[in-house]
């Protein structure tokens, strides 16, 4: 029998996971659209509530003590389950059980927790349970520009049953600043204003201000002082045995002290509706996007119908990984817009290469705030930023190397998904260039990057810098790499195929010429009789990188141009040296680069969320899709830990949670965020490799795909490609639909 096609929040629950204080698991985030909030690993403590403009770092709040002993000191584990609309937590104590659901509110700047205490004895009893409240409360007028939300020294008081914390001005915190392009503290800026933070439950209960001077517990060194106190929040509850008891905890933040306090005041008289309503939210916008004429999204993804359970997994988990980083709040620039990283880092910016990496998702979920988002990114300098800020607009970080053809992708995705061509002549800054004068730049842009080679045909490749620019944890992986050469083949062609639907044929043919001059040039590059490729140095040497990342671009731009020996060494290569059972080594534990580093998303111990599904895509390109579909199983089941991580370690690097790949966690060294944007890759390599429904840039589809091999039964009803919506049936059969009402 066919599985549902649209999932609900409990379809998409993650397994529950036990640990203890500190363990190496990720702490989950949540969202409302608004805001964020990182829900960490004892039953109530919270981190980095962030809802711009307001942040405040990482810092934690609603600590939890039990009759009046910190709670991590019982030394016991946490059960901790998420799901699309709430996180739930639950441990044993003696005599005690203690539950607890988090949710961010749907439609305000907060967050709610609903704590359940069960008396497990055989008596009646008294049970304290306090919580430490925290704020570091912050906004700025300028770009978040580090990978930390803005902070600052919060002053605190008592009004009534809650806490009011006030912040005067962000200012700079010690805490791992590590994360790519980080400067070296939270953005600060002339222009800080207030920002208010209410904090509180909804029970009787003994509040107090902390008495510890702020300054003393707030200017440290590394290895001194520690998260500030403001104060506290204690509610006896007396439980008969048997019986379950009951509080909620509140903490709502923006800058009018007015609004904030109303919201509080809103939400705490009903804890358990908020809970609820999250539940009612989350399954709307699932529904919502996969619904065609939605009243959430611009656009709406195909339905997948399977009897393959893994195929179907990693459809929906893709498709929650964008959904995931849509960001509504108040002030957003772009009116919407879709975040990066979530809940420690980078709120507030997208980064061109990890949206390009879900494009087709963007261009069929939600073309409206995509074409916005490009117009923006098209108006700029893609040449000195890895991302903009949607709280102005303004750049962020250093330059990528993958600008170039990460815009490229995005135009062509958006194209031939929407049919949407006056974009191509439309010139996103009036007086610049139109959007095919933009293309045709990013497409020789490479030539204004030349390195110091002189291979085939006299075309030198370009030289795409350092570790900054590209993969920053992989040494080696610099200067004249196969990938992004490779990609400038693609772009050329790309490009030649958009000016040929907007009618310029002669610009198309030198494209096409150029493209074919350049590509054995980047041939020159592998290594012989290896599978992989080598990155040329200044001076001319060679360094062989064995690196998923050429695997996958190689594979994906010019794996038709590839001799057959070159595709079946590569294939060969992936298996031996990449694959793992339910993951991906992003650097081959055979490279000698792999003493480096142990950041996860690009060295041997595991891999970015986007590479397995990207490697997949190569090797259906490059003839081994039987290959590919062989590892699927094993890569459903690491989408049992919410939507995937910014990396996930592979199995000898940390053993896998209930057969998946473990998340990587926020602590030194690894630093990596708990979700990441580009988990749209993996929808994309079904809907494009798998099912073979990628439309031409004329918007013409002869699907050729693979999927019949895992389910002669598949179809993907109402993928829409500009005005037409079809049916893609595995056998390449393609069937059209109804235009839906909107």
């Amino acid at each position: 029998m066919t599985l549902p096609g649209i999932p609900t929040v409990d379809d998409l629950a993650a397994d529950p996971v036990r640990h203890h204080y500190d363990d190496l698991i990720a702490p989950a985030g949540l969202t409302n659209f608004l805001g964020t909030v990182r829900v960490d690993h004892d039953p109530t403590q919270l981190s980095a509530v962030t809802f711009p403009p307001v942040g405040q770092g990482l810092a934690p709040t609603a600590t939890l003590f039990v009759d009046d002993r910190v709670f991590a000191s019982y030394g016991v584990q946490v059960s901790h389950q998420w799901r699309p609309d709430r996180v739930l937590r639950s441990v044993e104590l003696p005599g005690l059980r203690l539950e607890t659901s988090t949710v961010c509110v749907p439609g305000e700047q907060a967050v709610a927790i609903d704590i359940r205490v069960t008396n497990t004895g055989t008596e009646d009893r008294d049970v304290a349970i306090g919580l430490a409240l925290n704020a570091r409360v912050a906004t700025t007028t300028d770009s978040w520009l580090s990978a930390e939300a803005p902070s600052a020294r919060n002053s605190v008081e008592r009004d009534g049953p809650k806490l009011i914390f006030t912040g005067k001005g962000p200012e700079p915190v010690e805490g791992p600043r590590s994360q790519p392009g980080s400067s070296t503290g939270p953005s600060t800026d002339s222009g800080a204003s207030g920002a208010i933070s209410v904090q509180g439950v909804d029970v009787d209960a003994e509040v107090r201000l902390s008495g510890v001077a702020v300054n003393s517990s707030e200017q440290w060194e590394s290895g001194f002082g520690g998260a500030a106190r403001g104060g506290s929040v204690r509610a006896l509850l007396s439980i008969a045995a048997g019986a379950t008891r009951r509080l909620g905890y509140v903490q709502t933040v923006g800058t009018d002290r007015a609004a904030v306090t109303a919201a509080f005041d809103r939400i705490a008289a009903d804890v358990p509706a908020a809970i609820a309503a999250a539940e009612g939210f989350w399954d709307h916008q699932l529904r919502s996007a996969f619904t065609p004429g939605n009243d959430e999204f611009s656009g709406h993804l195909p339905v997948l119908e399977t009897d393959d359970a893994a195929l179907r997994r990693l459809y929906w988990w893709g498709a929650l990984g964008v959904i995931w980083f849509r960001r509504d709040y108040p002030g957003n620039v772009l009116g919407r817009s879709y975040d990066t990283l979530m809940p420690n880092y980078w709120a507030t910016t997208t980064f061109i290469w990890d949206f390009s990496l879900s494009s087709i998702v963007h261009a069929l979920l939600d073309p409206e705030p995509m074409r916005r988002q490009l117009e923006h990114w098209i108006a700029a300098d893609i040449h000195s930023l890895f991302g903009t800020s949607s709280l102005t607009g303004g750049p962020v970080g250093q330059w990528y190397s993958v600008n170039d053809y990460a815009l490229t992708r995005l135009v062509n995705d958006y194209v031939r998904f929407t049919a949407d061509r006056d974009f191509l002549t439309s010139r996103p800054r009036p007086d610049g260039g139109r959007v095919l004068d933009h293309l045709q730049d990013w497409a020789y842009a490479w030539q204004r990057l030349y390195g110091s080679s002189s291979p085939a045909a006299g075309v030198a490749l370009a030289d795409y810098g350092e570790i900054d620019n590209l993969l920053e944890c992989v040494s080696s992986y610099t200067h004249e790499v196969a990938g992004l050469n490779a990609a400038n083949v693609w772009n050329l062609r790309t490009t030649a195929a958009l000016l040929e639907i907007a009618g310029d044929h002669q610009n198309a043919a030198t494209l096409r010429a150029d493209a074919d001059r350049l590509l054995p040039a980047v041939l020159e590059l592998y290594q012989d009789g290896t599978g992989y490729f080598a990155a040329r140095q200044p001076d001319g040497t060679r360094l062989g990188v064995r690196h998923c990342y050429d695997f996958s671009v190689v594979g994906s731009t010019i794996g038709g141009d590839l001799p057959e020996p070159i595709r079946a060494e590569m294939i060969t290569f992936f298996g031996d040296e990449l694959r793992s059972p339910s993951w991906l080594h992003a650097l081959s534990p055979w490279d000698p680069d792999a003493s480096f580093s142990v950041r996860p998303d690009h060295q041997w111990n595991g891999a970015y969320p986007a590479w397995p599904a990207d490697a997949a895509r190569a090797l259906v390109a490059l003839g081994g899709a039987d290959v590919a579909l062989d590892w699927l199983p094993g890569l459903a089941r690491s989408a049992n830990q919410g939507p995937p991580g910014q990396a996930h370690f592979v199995e000898e690097a940390m053993p896998p949670i209930n057969g998946g790949a473990r998340k990587a966690p926020p602590q030194l060294p690894y630093i990596i965020d708990w979700a990441c944007s580009s988990a749209g890759a993996w929808t994309g390599m079904i809907i494009e490799s798998l099912f073979g429904a990628g439309p031409a840039a004329d918007g013409t589809l002869h699907p050729a795909g693979c999927v019949a091999r895992l389910d002669p039964q598949a179809v993907l009803r109402n993928l829409r490609i500009g005005d037409t919506s079809v049916d893609v049936h595995a056998d390449g059969t393609v069937t059209r639909q109804q235009d839906p009402p909107r």
